[in-house]
């Protein structure tokens, strides 16, 4: 009986082992797995996006629930899979959604192996990298990468994946033209672009996109007219299309677009037009139709938009009255309507109204108005001329008259913030106000704001802003004003006269990290007295990054008694990041000073003042009148007929002055030797630092050149020139007064002995590279004069307190007549900077500056002086080897090894191909300064050509360059012997004029002047 049980209860053992056995089997082959090679793509993708879970990924990664999570709408992860395949045992990823996660990688080109991918969402990161050609390989539905770093074009190949519904690109840092491709996409339903550098017109194929619900496309630098074709979009319930730089007018197809429940045009170029056609368009809720140049009347059909919630048509041309529909917008939030021609009685309901409306800058004739700020509605400056009386508000009418007699001479204001006292020892006034949609504020009739707009997608967001955080500054850094569309400070009551302007800046509202929080980019103009001085205003890249303060001074003319500073937004950088309503102007704080005596006593009457003024003026006619006649400015012969017609617009300086500041030129305030003399640090009676340059009058042509400098500056305006004060001539004397600029010369910096260079990191040096290129923009096709600078260097280039650059030296300068493509003159400029065109046959154009430029710009990226530099005996100059370099692709050989691995290779790769680019052999190959502005600045790509460089002893460039430098010595070393005074080279001074000046005749033995006659090869 044992042995029986025994033997029941072992084959039960088998059998449950069996039935075990049997079930972990079942189970095994149910499992749902990934491939073993799907595992390893997605491992690879997860480790190049710097997953931090990279590594848990495994084959049962598709039924891991820890992938899927949601924390907030900005952050989210979920994983999705198919596993329908062998029987719902093999599974393949379908879906990636990683929103709001930081990943600091790239995009992978390996998400092309995931066959079965349709939704990729990577929102919210800070990946680099290009889109991926091999994502049109995919059955895509949804194609999500807003806000992120990716740069680069679309590729064409996007226009392939005739699956997709929705293509969101905002906010990255794309450029290049639209793929006409991208018009294949049939089934699109959202076209997300904005916040790009794309450029072009575009493509008349995205007149086939049909299915579009969603298109935007603000912020980037298009070109042509708006297309017609937008009216094909009939399902189109949203069109964003602000700050585009496209040309007007609104297409009339835009009346097809019966759905449009928000509509946003702004800052379009061109004619005026009418008011477009928005009939029928009953649903609309936003319409915003900012700066489009429109003019007429508004629309009464605009009342039957039953839904609408905020109406801008603010700086338009529009005229007539305020249309009674209006009154019906139940809905009606925000009514903007600043800055057109309306005109009759501001209705009633209006003036009653708790909405947000501005009314500014009109033409209205209503009496019933009492105050610039009747509720919410802003009215400043909103009555036209003939309802100007006495009577009236001063705030009411045209140019904000003072009310008494203007007794203000100086304005600090801390904006956004309390009161507070500058290092400096000012008293700043608080400006705590957080009103802002339709504001108008005035502080004791001393100084006002106007604010005008509702931020995108966030009207809630403040109107000021403050960190907690370390700035770099004073302590009215950590406060600012802000403004989603215009903001307008006014100094009021102020006595005429010429104001030192300074508006200071500080980026607080992004953050200083590998984040998508710092990824936004605020862009914004500056105009003051109506004049713009400010165009697309990054504040991070001109102070060099985040919580950095930055200073920008203008000198000012008051002639009524208000001084206007007004800040503007026109589109362009990102709206969203690191939330929605971060954009638009940010001011920190306002200094603006005297730059003349204030008389302390009971003043002066007008009539005085005039007298005075026009006093002044006949003694500066006569003073240059004597000048002329006894030869100071060109004599009886019109020597010098280039300045014909100049106005010298500086101030005079007596010899008296310019001693005392000097202590007579003592020697200890000597900062530099320039080729025509001296250069002195000095200090004026008020405290302004001021740098003279002394001219010796023994030279002729340093008369003539030191008029010429007056004439060039005088006509000039720019934040990357330096500034001329004033100018002397007494006796002998010939002195020219600058702005003094405390980093002195960008060659110490680079080059100088090791205790005067700087170290100059890599967001300092784009900026200084931006702002040589900007100043060279201006000179050659923004003044009124087309100016070529001639000797542009990098002794050329001054630094002052925040390390932006001036150019300096203008006593080369040469006008350049509209009606003249190039000037043969005599040879003067630097070797080693000289374009091949110009040295060899005088063939002067502003393309023999873009030359000089790319030899600047290789040395600020290399750390290296263009002269100083040889690796080999058979290399004349830095840019030979950059040549070299290009050709083995090495390129980024040349970067300034002291910058380590803290800079962009993408960004260094660039400035060295503009660098080759510019000093292309031929001048006609060399891009205009301006389209330089924009390559560095990404707006337009960078197609450097290669130059191949022949052996030196067979290049004529080359060798005449060489026997060029031997002539250039002897002739110095000649003319220190002569003049008994040797000229400075150092390049440890400010002011050093180390050009050379060849006479017309070029002297018979001289070494090179055969080689200078042959014609320029191009290779």
């Amino acid at each position: 009986m044992g042995f029986v049980f025994s033997l029941f209860k072992m084959v039960s053992v088998l059998f449950l082992g069996f039935l075990a056995l049997n079930c972990f089997t079942e189970f095994g082959s149910n499992a749902q797995v990934l491939p073993d090679s799907e595992v390893e793509t997605l491992q690879t993708v997860f480790s190049k996006m710097q997953h931090p879970n990279a590594s848990r990924i495994s084959p049962t990664f598709c039924s891991e629930t820890s992938w899927n999570y949601t924390i907030s709408d900005l952050v989210e992860s979920s994983i999705a899979c198919d596993c329908s395949d062998a029987n719902n045992t093999i599974c393949h990823v379908t879906q990636i959604l990683i929103k709001g996660h930081n990943l600091t990688g790239i995009l992978p080109s390996e998400l092309g192996n995931l066959t079965r991918l349709q939704v990729v969402d990577l929102t919210r990161n800070y990946l680099n990298g290009s889109i991926l050609s091999s994502l049109s390989d995919l059955p895509l539905t949804n194609l999500s990468l807003l806000g992120n770093r990716l740069s680069g074009p679309i590729p064409p190949e996007i226009g392939d994946i005739s699956t997709l519904l929705n293509l969101v690109l905002e906010d990255n840092l794309l450029g290049g033209s639209l793929p006409s491709n991208l018009g294949n996409l049939g089934r699109l339903d959202r076209f997300l672009l904005s916040g790009n550098n794309f450029t072009g017109r575009i493509p008349e194929s995205f007149g086939n996109l049909k299915n579009l619900t969603d298109f935007r496309i603000d912020g980037n630098s298009l070109s042509g007219r708006m297309p017609d074709f937008i009216g094909n979009w009939t399902k189109l319930s949203r069109l964003d299309m602000q700050g585009t730089s496209m040309e007007g007018p609104i297409p009339s197809t835009i009346s097809e677009l019966k759905n449009l429940t928000e509509l946003r045009i702004s800052d379009l170029n061109g004619t005026s037009s009418a008011f477009p056609n928005l009939e029928g368009m009953k649903d609309m809720k936003e319409l915003v139709l900012r700066n489009c140049l429109i003019t007429g009347s508004i629309p009464a059909n605009i009342g039957e938009m039953a839904s609408l919630k905020t109406l801008d048509l603010s700086f338009n041309r529009l005229t007539g009255q305020i249309p009674g529909t209006v009154e019906d917008l139940a809905n009606l939030n925000f009514l903007f309507l600043t800055n057109n021609s309306l005109s009759g009685e501001v209705p009633p309901w209006i003036l009653n109204s708790d909405n947000n409306i501005d009314l500014s800058y009109n033409n209205f004739t209503s009496s019933a108005q009492t105050s610039c700020q009747q509720a919410n509605v802003n009215l400043v400056s909103g009555s036209s001329s003939a309802a100007n009386s006495d009577s009236a508000p001063w705030c009411l009418r045209k140019d904000l008259p003072c009310p008494r007699n203007p007794d203000h001479h100086s304005l600090f204001i801390n904006c956004g913030g309390e009161a507070t006292t500058s290092v400096d020892g000012d008293d700043y006034e608080e400006d705590l106000s957080n009103s802002g949609p339709s504001t108008f504020f005035s502080s004791a009739n001393k100084w006002a704001y106007s604010s005008t707009g509702v931020y995108l997608g966030n009207e809630g967001a403040p109107y000021t802003a403050r960190t907690s955080s370390a700035v770099k500054g004073s302590e009215f850094y950590k406060t600012a004003r802000i403004a989603p569309q215009s903001l307008k400070y006014y100094g009021l009551c102020l006595r005429q006269g010429n104001y030192k302007v300074q508006l200071h800046f500080a980026e607080i509202m992004f953050s200083d990290n590998q984040t998508f929080d710092s990824l936004g980019r605020r862009l914004f103009d500056v105009s003051i007295q109506g004049q713009v001085v400010l165009e697309d205003f990054n504040i991070v890249e001109e102070a060099g990054g985040v919580g950095k303060g930055i200073t920008r001074e203008f000198n000012v003319d008051v002639n009524g008694s208000t001084l206007e500073i007004h800040l503007f937004w026109r589109g362009k950088g990102t709206a969203a990041i690191p939330n929605r309503g971060v954009y638009g102007p940010l001011i920190s704080a306002i200094t603006v000073t005297p730059n003349f005596k204030v008389d302390t006593g009971n003043g002066l009457s007008a009539g005085a003042i005039a007298g005075i003024v026009i006093g002044s003026c006949v003694i500066i006619v006569l003073l240059l009148i004597i000048l002329r006649l006894t030869g100071y400015l060109g004599g009886k012969d019109n020597e010098n007929s280039e300045l014909q017609g100049l106005e010298l617009q500086t101030g005079y300086f007596s010899l008296r002055q310019i001693k005392a500041a000097t202590n007579n030129f003592d020697s200890t305030n000597k900062i530099g030797e320039g080729g025509f003399g001296p250069v002195y640090k000095g200090v004026l009676s008020d405290g302004m630092v001021i740098a003279v340059k002394q001219l010796s009058s023994k030279s002729k042509q340093g008369n003539r050149e030191f008029v010429n400098e007056i004439g060039m500056i005088s006509a000039l305006q720019h934040p990357n020139l330096v500034k001329l004060y004033g100018c002397c001539i007494e006796g002998n004397q010939l002195l020219l007064i600058y702005e003094y600029l405390e980093n002195n010369s960008l060659a110490r910096a680079l080059f100088g002995r090791d205790e005067h260079r700087l170290t100059l990191d890599w967001s300092t040096r784009k900026k200084i590279c931006l702002g040589i290129a900007r100043g060279l923009a201006y000179l050659h096709e923004e003044s009124r004069l087309k100016i070529v600078h001639r000797d542009i260097k990098a002794t050329n280039v001054l630094l002052d307190k925040d390390l932006n650059a001036k150019i300096s030296d203008f006593g080369l300068a040469k006008l350049d007549e509209e009606e003249n493509t190039h000037i043969s003159t005599r040879i003067a400029g630097t070797i080693g900077y000289m374009a091949p065109e110009y040295a060899m046959r005088g063939y002067l154009t502003d393309k023999a500056d873009v030359y000089s430029f790319g030899v600047v710009l290789l040395e600020i990226v290399s750390g290296k002086s263009n002269t100083n530099y040889r690796p080999k005996e058979e290399f004349v100059y830095l840019l030979d080897w950059a040549y070299v370099q290009q050709e083995q692709g090495n390129l980024l050989e040349l970067v300034d090894p002291s910058l380590g691995s803290k800079y962009s290779n993408e960004e260094a790769l660039r400035m060295l191909n503009i660098a080759l680019l510019c000093t292309n052999p031929s001048p006609t190959l060399r891009p205009s300064m301006s389209s330089v502005v924009s390559m560095m600045e990404g707006k337009i790509p960078v197609q450097a050509p290669l130059i191949k460089r022949k052996d030196a002893d067979r290049d004529a460039r080359f060798r005449a360059f060489e026997m060029l430098s031997h002539d250039s010595q002897m002739n110095v070393s000649i003319h220190s012997h002569d003049s008994q005074g040797p000229r400075s080279t150092s390049i440890d001074g400010s002011w050093i004029d180390s050009s050379i000046s060849l006479p017309d005749e070029t002297q018979p033995h001289s070494s090179s002047r055969m080689l200078l006659e042959k014609p320029l090869e191009n290779n």
